[in-house]
This record gives structure tokens, sequence and C-alpha cells, in this order.
């Protein structure tokens, strides 16, 4: 008696469905409550925590200061004798005598061979730093390099055979997944706290090479260096800022991606320092005006406000006005992304470049320069700056006299004499440069006074437009609504 193939077939589908179902399991650990389906993160604790290390550098013996605050004397029936023994920080008992500074902080080891990645403010100006593993053993560890644009630093210890972890993807991380940190707040050590990826290539000021992972998790003072993990027990980040208005965690942490640093400790490795590509303009973001003026189809892109003489964007053809969209086959969706995608790509290589000018696309090539600390290269040649007459934007212009010219080191544009309304609710001030004027698409650059009259002359009330203005060094875009 043979069965009916539907029945042999339908042990085969179930187990099927059970293997898959075994699989979703391992790959996303979870457990049910009360019906509810939560994250569970203790295999990855158990399986991840040996490779996390506590990281204790030691700096310089501080100078001598003013004679130390002291407890005073108090009798332990006291009220206060208690408050004071909790909360007054212990001071070193002989006249002179302080303590060294100590930055206590974490790091994860990425190689059998002791490789380790933490945060370069860890171990910045560092005379000893101790590498302490959660088996308690203990190590000197040497600084292998560290970038403090990035902060990342690599360190190693000797030893072999070491624990390590396993790196992810931060460009496959959701917004919403969860993520786990273990690190060492104030001190105390294989500290494991949870949360979500709350948003994602996140800039911060002055941190402008690095699109940070924005997360909820628990991250204090101690935590820096630390891993990030997805629910797969692979390193995402490396924990390493929090924004704080009392120094203690607020619900922001931000973490350096990890395919970020591992770029960065390959070059350290390698050569001893990062090399980051530059191209030599000022940007600024496209609002939707602005596009509306450059003939933009979307607000997007990075618009560039200023162009150095001489610099590898003027010499590939990059001009001010130019609103770049794709860099190295990356579209720019925000001016943000620019810096950090020029900063990822090798000096010396050649990019293609598409731009937006006069309202249509253009491909250019650019050969990149080496980016290095502002402390180290001359400031970069800017245009100049303009301003405008009163009319429906507001503005009374006028030509710059030759000694004016000679001070102010101006080539064109015209002095703003007067600002008002639109001009004036756009923050131009008197002694602005006016350099351009945008409108549908087309920038036409000012050298007399007639030039913009007659620009402004063809405007219609309640029209968008745009000029460039010039203070200073830095010239921008502003955009204006012509008005009654």
């Amino acid at each position: 008696m043979s069965l009916d193939p539907r029945l042999r077939a339908a042990p085969t589908s179930a187990l099927v469905f059970l293997i898959g179902l075994l699989l979703m399991l391992v790959a996303q650990p979870t457990r049910a409550v009360d019906g509810v389906v939560l994250p569970d993160f203790t295999r990855l604790v158990a399986s991840q925590g040996a490779a996390v290390v506590n990281i204790s550098a030691t700096q310089a013996a501080a100078q001598p200061q003013k004679q130390p605050f002291r407890l005073p004397e108090l009798d332990e029936s006291d009220p206060m004798f208690e408050f004071f023994r909790k909360f007054i920080p212990r001071m070193p008992e002989y006249p002179g005598a302080e303590p060294d500074d100590k930055s206590l902080g974490s790091g994860f080891i990425i190689s059998a061979d002791g490789y380790i990645l933490t945060n370069a403010h860890v171990v910045e100006a560092a005379e000893s730093i101790v590498v302490r593993l959660a088996d308690k053993r203990e190590f000197d560890a040497t600084v292998i390099g560290a970038d403090a644009r990035s902060d990342v630093a690599l360190i190693r210890i000797e030893a072999k055979a070491l624990p390590h972890v396993v790196l992810g993807d931060p460009e496959a991380l959701a917004v919403g997944e969860w993520v786990l940190a273990i690190g060492s707040p104030f001190g105390f050590e294989q500290s494991v706290t949870a949360g979500i990826v709350s948003a994602k290539g996140r800039s911060l000021p002055d941190e402008n090479f690095v699109p940070f992972i924005q997360t909820d998790v628990a991250i204090n003072p101690g935590n820096s260096g630390g891993p990030l993990f997805n629910l797969r027990g692979e390193v995402v980040g490396i924990n390493s800022q929090i924004y704080s208005r009392t120094g203690g965690f607020m619900g922001l942490s931000f973490a350096i991606p990890i395919d970020v640093a591992m770029d960065v400790q390959q070059q350290l490795r390698e050569k001893g320092r990062v090399e980051r590509g530059r191209i030599g303009v000022s940007i600024q973001e496209v609002t939707r005006d602005l596009a509306d003026s450059f003939g933009l189809p979307r607000p997007a892109g990075a618009l560039v406000s200023s162009v150095e003489a001489g610099g590898p964007a003027a010499l590939g053809g990059i001009v001010q006005g130019d609103v770049i969209v794709r860099f190295n086959e990356r579209s720019i969706e925000s001016s943000a992304d620019l810096p950090r995608i020029v900063a990822a790509a090798r000096p010396g290589s050649k990019v293609e470049v598409t731009i937006y000018r006069d309202g249509a696309p253009r491909a250019l090539s650019v050969t990149l320069g080496e980016w290095r600390d502002p402390e180290e290269e001359v400031e970069p040649e800017t245009l100049g700056s303009a301003a405008g007459a009163t009319n429906l934007l507001g503005l009374e212009l006028a030509a710059p006299t030759a000694q004016q010219r000679r001070e102010r080191s101006i080539t064109h544009g015209l002095l703003v004499q007067r600002a008002e309304g639109p001009a004036a609710r756009a923050e131009i001030v008197a002694g602005d440069l006016v350099l351009a004027i945008v409108t549908a698409g087309r920038q036409l650059a000012l050298e007399r006074v007639e030039d913009f009259e007659r620009a402004v002359a063809a405007l219609q009330p309640g029209q968008q437009v745009t000029v460039l203005v010039g203070r200073g060094e830095a010239s921008s875009y502003v955009s204006l609504r012509a008005e009654k």
C-alpha cells in the first residue's frame, strides 16, 4: 500500500519550516514574555564579552596647584560628617602630592595576536597604558597609532590566542534595530547596556569626517572606545561620544561606524597616519528656495559657495555656484555627505564629479589633493562678497572705490550700503559684498550697479531669487523673496 504523495511531502515541508524558524532564532536572538517577543542578549554577552577590555591610561602628573580642599575637622557624630565622607573626594594626605591624571575607557580585541581598537581620546598623551582582560589578566599596551579627527586609536598587547570580535556591516543597520554596548562606565568593567539605533549618518560639530551612528544606548564616561554590537554579535561601531548637559547619559549616544574605524586602523598600521582627500571648496546646504533658484529638480547636493584658487576643484573646472550632486560614484543627498566622501577617497586619485550648472547636469573629473589639519595649511584664497540697492529685495548697493578694492582685496561685487525688508530679514548688513545674483538657474556675476538693477527690475513680487553674499573671507548663498 503506497502513501498519497501529498502525505509524504507534508513532513518534509514541516521539517523545512522548522529548520528555517530555528535559523531565524539563531540569527536574531529573541524570547517571548507574555506573548511579546523580546530580544535576548544573554548568548551575545556570553560569546562576545571576553573580547571587550578595560583600558587605563596614565598621563603626566598634573602641575602643582593651589592647596587642595581639605575635609573640615568634624566629629563622627556630626550630621554633616557622613555627607562629607560620601560626596567630597579624598585628596592626597601629604602636601604637594597630586595623583597622575588617568583616563579610564574601554576597547575590544580585533585579532588573536593582540590588536585592540579604542578611542584616540582614551590614550591621548598617555605615558603608560594598562589593558585588563575579562579574565582579569593585565598587559602593558603600546600605541600603534591614533587619529584625532576620527577619534580612533589602535593599540597592541603582547599576547596570543586571544578572543576577538566579529565585524559587521554598519550599512546594513536599520533605524530602530536593537544594539548593545559592553564597556566600563565609571570603571565598572563588563557592564552591558542596550537600546536601538536612533539615526544613521549623523554629522556632529567639528566631526564632519565621520557618519556617526546615533543610538539611545546608555553610554557614560568609561564606555568610550567600547564596541557596539548588533543582535548577531557583530561589532558595528565604536562608542565615542554622548550629548549631555550634565556629563552623564541623556539618551543620545554616538558611535563611529566600524568600517570607518577599520580603514583608519589599517592606515595607522601601514603608514602611521591617515591620509584624506580634499578638493578645496566651501559648501552649504541646498534648501528648497536655493534649489528653485539654481534650477535643480529637488533640494539635494552641496552648493559651492567658494572655491580655493588653484585648488583641486578649481583645476577640475568646479566654480562658485555649482551644486555637487554626485562624487566618486556616490550620491550627495546633503551637504554633510560631501566632506566625508571626499575624505574617504585617496589623495592623488582622479574621481568623477557630477554638478548642476545653469540648471543642467555636467560631468567633471577632479584629481584630489591631501587634507591637512587647519594649523598646517595656509588659509585658502576665497572669492569676494556682494550687496544690492533699495528695490524689491531691499538692497542699496554701490560700486567699491579703488581704495576699498585694495584694502579688502575685492576682485568683483558691489558693496551693501543699506539693507532693509527681505535683505535685512536675511541678516544682510551694510559692508557686505553682493557678488552675484541667481535667477532661473543662471548666475550673474556683479561688476556694476546697473547690472544688479537690471536683474532686479525683471523680478515680480513674490518671486524667489538668490544672491551670493561675501563677508570677510567667507561667502554664502542667501535666498530672498521679492516684495513691494
